[in-house]
C-alpha cells in the first residue's frame, strides 16, 4: 500500500463556507454547491481520482464508464456525509432517520465488564455514532483512537460550530504512552474504536487479500483484541436515501481467538459493506500500491 499521510481530505476554508452556507442558506443549497465541488476534485485531484477509479474499475469490477460515473459519485457522496455531520451537531438531526441493526450485540458486550473494541472503516460516517449511543446506550463510554496528523484547525473548527463530541479521543503517540490510556479504558468497562483499515509508516502490519488483492493492515487493534481476549464487534454507520443513516454491529464470534482470524472476519465484514456502499468508502490515495 502506499504510504498514507495521515490526513483527511478537505481545507479549513471549505468547511468555514459550508457551514455558513447550511447556516444562511440550508442544507439542500449546501447539496446544489457540492455538485461542482465534486467536479472540480474529479479534474484537480488527479492522484485521488485515478486511485478511486482503480477501485470501481479493476477491484469491484465495474466498466469504465460506469467507473468514471461512481467516481464522481463518491466524492458527492463524500462531501454529502461531511455536511450532514455538521447538519445533525448543529441542531438538525429531527431531519435525519436512524436504524440500529445488531443493538443487542452493544448490550451484550456490555454486560461482559470487559470493555470492548469496535473495529471500524473509513467507511460511512462513524463520526455520528455518537447519537447512537445517546439514544441507545447514554451509559456507554467511547474512545476513537486516531492518529495526530489529522487537520486540527478543522476539528477545532467544527467543535466551534458543533460542540465537543461525547466521544473521546486517544492520540497514537511515538512514546506509545496511548497503550496505558487503552488499557485504563478497557479496565473501566469503556469501549475503544478503531478504522482498522489504514496503517502508518514504521507500523507493524499484516498482509491479507482484500478485494481480491493483497493489501497490509495494522497489528495492533488485532493483537490487542487477541492477546487480552477483549470481545469485538465489527461497526458501521452508512448513509442511505431520504436522510436515514443504517448502524451496523455485527459480534466476531471466535473460534481460534487470533489476531489473524480477527482479521479474517473483519475484511470479510468490511467488503461486504464496501460491496453494498461502494461510495462510502474513502481512501483517495493508491491504495493497493498499484501506481508505484
Amino acid at each position: 500500500m502506499a504510504k498514507w499521510q495521515g490526513k483527511s481530505r478537505g481545507t479549513l476554508l471549505g468547511f468555514k463556507i459550508y457551514v455558513k452556507i447550511i447556516k444562511f442558506l440550508g442544507l439542500y443549497f449546501a447539496y446544489f454547491v457540492l455538485l461542482f465541488v465534486a467536479a472540480y476534485f474529479i479534474i484537480f485531484s488527479f492522484n485521488s481520482t485515478r486511485s478511486t477509479y482503480y477501485l470501481f474499475r479493476k477491484r469491484l469490477k465495474y466498466s469504465p464508464l460506469l467507473s468514471a460515473i461512481h467516481v464522481y459519485r463518491s466524492y458527492f457522496t463524500f462531501g454529502r456525509i461531511q455536511l450532514d455531520r455538521i447538519a445533525i451537531t448543529s441542531g438538525m438531526k429531527n431531519k435525519f432517520t436512524f436504524e440500529f441493526d445488531g443493538v443487542e450485540h452493544i448490550e451484550n458486550l456490555l454486560e461482559e465488564k470487559k470493555g470492548g473494541i469496535l473495529l471500524t472503516a473509513h467507511i460511512g460516517n462513524f463520526n455520528l455514532a455518537k447519537h447512537f449511543f445517546e439514544e441507545k446506550h447514554s451509559d456507554a463510554v467511547v474512545n476513537l483512537v486516531v492518529t495526530d496528523f489529522e487537520h486540527r484547525q478543522i476539528k477545532n473548527y467544527i467543535e466551534s460550530v458543533t460542540g465537543k463530541s461525547e466521544v473521546k479521543i486517544i492520540v497514537l503517540k511515538e512514546d506509545l504512552s496511548h497503550i496505558f490510556e487503552m488499557k485504563e479504558a478497557l479496565s473501566k468497562n469503556e469501549l475503544l474504536v478503531f478504522a482498522a483499515d489504514r496503517y502508518l509508516e514504521n507500523s507493524k502490519t499484516y498482509k491479507a487479500l482484500f478485494l481480491g488483492e493483497s493489501v497490509k493492515f495494522p497489528r495492533g487493534p488485532f493483537k490487542l483484541a487477541a492477546r487480552n481476549k477483549i470481545p469485538v464487534l465489527f461497526v458501521h454507520l452508512m448513509r442511505e436515501k431520504n436522510f436515514h443513516y443504517h448502524f451496523f454491529a455485527r459480534p466476531y464470534k471466535p473460534i481460534e481467538n487470533s489476531a489473524q482470524e480477527i482479521l479474517k472476519y473483519y475484511l470479510e465484514d468490511l467488503e461486504k459493506m464496501v460491496r453494498t456502499y461502494p461510495h462510502q468508502w474513502y481512501n483517495y490515495y493508491d491504495y493497493w500500491n498499484d501506481f508505484s
